[in-house]
């Protein structure tokens, strides 16, 4: 994609234009999902800010080292984009990829066993390694492709928003705890006064594959230049 073609995507006309969601249908979506509640007592989603990201994999190391997640394997990656804009004016966008800890989880609806399964309390998805029998249709089924087979479990793995490590505790997500510019913001989006719903009624915010029907509670704020890639 050329430089031109990215800032003619720039900004919020780019948020409508790639992801097929009018202004006035992502505005009203925001509020409504902020504000009602679906399943369960909390709804834990989490933002990603993407133009205050800037890529140094401190989240990664951080969920590494909190969730037990061997070399070769990872819950979360930041992806940096080709390099935006002409010399000296060059800048990165970066991308999270992890679970989209989606309200209708494909991998859920697939797991033969139960392993897969959302938390009804939290609506975090969320794996029972005891449970999985590494028959794979949950890494089949996930449009986000970011479930893996962890190589000592020999089980399903992925994000569970440190459910079983930081969130047992009382802590924020590791990624979160760790990030030095404040670009990730965790909580209840059933709590239309938490942060991450104020942030997301106040910013552009989109989510990846909406046109699918999972209902991703994995919320990123666009950066300024660049496509955003569905």
């Amino acid at each position: 994609m050329t430089c031109s073609r990215r800032n003619f995507l720039a900004g919020a006309g780019a948020v409508i234009f790639t992801t097929g969601v009018a202004a006035s249908n992502l505005v009203g979506g925001r509020k409504t999902l902020a504000a009602t509640m679906e399943d369960g007592v909390k709804r834990y989603g989490m933002v990603h800010d993407e133009t205050l990201c800037i890529g140094c994999t401190a989240c990664t190391d951080a969920c590494r080292e909190v969730n037990n997640v061997p070399e070769g394997v990872s819950r979360l990656e930041i992806v940096r984009s080709e390099p935006q804009g002409e010399y000296p004016n060059v800048d990165y966008q970066f991308t999270r990829i992890s679970c989209q800890h989606c309200d209708n989880a494909p991998c859920v609806h697939v797991c033969p066993t139960g392993a897969a399964f959302k938390d009804e309390e939290t609506g975090i998805v969320a794996v029972n390694n005891f449970k999985c029998v590494g028959c794979g249709y949950c890494l089949a089924a996930c449009p986000y492709q970011v479930r893996f087979f962890h190589p000592e479990t020999k089980s399903a793995d992925k994000c569970d928003f440190c459910r079983e490590t930081n969130l047992k505790e009382g802590k924020q997500p590791a990624c979160v705890e760790s990030c030095p510019t404040k670009a990730l913001t965790f909580g209840d989006l059933n709590d239309p006064n938490s942060e991450i719903s104020q942030l997301i009624t106040q910013k552009p915010v989109y989510r990846q594959k909406v046109e699918l029907g999972t209902a991703p509670k994995m919320y990123k704020v666009p950066h300024g230049k660049g496509e955003i890639k569905g």
